[in-house]
């Protein structure tokens, strides 16, 4: 065990006051898995993983980019399903496969920068960039860029987006294992402009957030018997019967989220409006129990 190992687990275990600060941290300091049965423990936003498998850096279908933020570690489940759909990729013509961005941390956890989830190995990032080769350096793979599939004014596609990347993003949505995709609003409404009635079960799966205009973010489901893990709440959208998300909520996206309605100047003022809260910094005590385990193993 290194020191800077022994020095940060006796803040986790020893000092509680002070490791409160530092979850995203520890969690970020972790160089491996931890030597113990895989599991996701808690949700995806707020939560750890025992047993992470590393994603190859290079395999015959992808090629893991970023090497260096040391995010290319995930759940069993999600690493084949990866290798699968980069498989399927190539298949398709996308290129040679896949590039694979972020996946989570060798144990999960809060990230120091860029996520507020991908902390439990579910959560993978995928560039919308086809792969035209496989033989990228690590140096060639800090510098190499994706493409953006969405518009600068955010309220179509660009001519990057092609039938490819459509096929791809149905093929993975059609995975048993997948419980959401998301893409940019744009893509979404691409997307549902040319959907047939048989596309609504698989379409619904695809989802408009923010900040997704050169990759897509797959979320898989709890593996079956993750007793630890934390299953996504449905949406409205989702309990309803054969709803494929291409309604009023979507178009949402590309009016009142980019031109918010002016404000009511009849409407009276508060004495104490509320504050907008910045990015949540989780501490040790507001993790799963179990993510101290998960720091303390080898």
């Amino acid at each position: 065990m290194t020191l800077t190992r022994v020095f940060l687990l006796s803040l986790c275990l020893a000092a509680p006051a002070q490791a409160e600060k530092l979850a995203n941290k520890l969690f970020g300091a972790m160089a491996m898995p931890s030597n113990q049965d895989s599991m996701p423990i808690g949700s995806y936003a707020k939560g750890c993983a025992a047993g992470l498998v590393e994603l190859p850096e290079t395999g015959p279908t992808w090629q893991a980019m970023r090497l260096s933020r040391h995010r290319n570690f995930g759940q069993p489940a999600m690493i084949q399903f990866l290798m699968d759909l980069s498989a399927t990729a190539r298949d398709i013509g996308f290129g040679k496969g896949l590039y694979i961005g972020d996946i989570s941390q060798p144990r999960g956890g809060p990230m120091t920068s860029g996520h507020a989830s991908h902390q439990i190995g579910l959560d993978a990032d995928i560039w919308m960039l086809p792969p035209r080769s496989l033989n990228l350096s690590e140096a060639e793979r800090e510098k190499i860029s994706s493409i953006p599939v969405r518009s600068a004014d955010q309220r179509s596609v660009t001519g990057n987006w092609t039938k490819v990347h459509r096929e791809l993003l149905k093929q993975a949505a059609l995975d048993p294992r997948v419980d959401r995709i998301f893409v940019a609003a744009a893509v979404k409404l691409e997307m549902c402009k040319t959907a047939k009635a048989r596309d609504k079960k698989w379409l619904q799966k695809i989802r408009p957030v923010a900040g997704h205009d050169t990759h897509f973010h797959v979320r898989l489901k709890c593996p079956k018997g993750a007793r630890l893990c934390e299953t996504q709440t449905p949406t409205v959208a989702e309990l309803s019967k054969g709803g494929d998300g291409c309604d009023e909520t979507l178009t949402w996206w590309v009016t009142d989220y980019l031109n918010p309605p002016k404000a009511d100047p009849n409407k009276p003022k508060e004495d104490d409006p509320p504050r907008k809260k910045g990015p949540r910094e989780f501490t040790m005590a507001d993790l799963p129990k179990q993510c101290k385990g998960v720091l303390a193993a080898d």
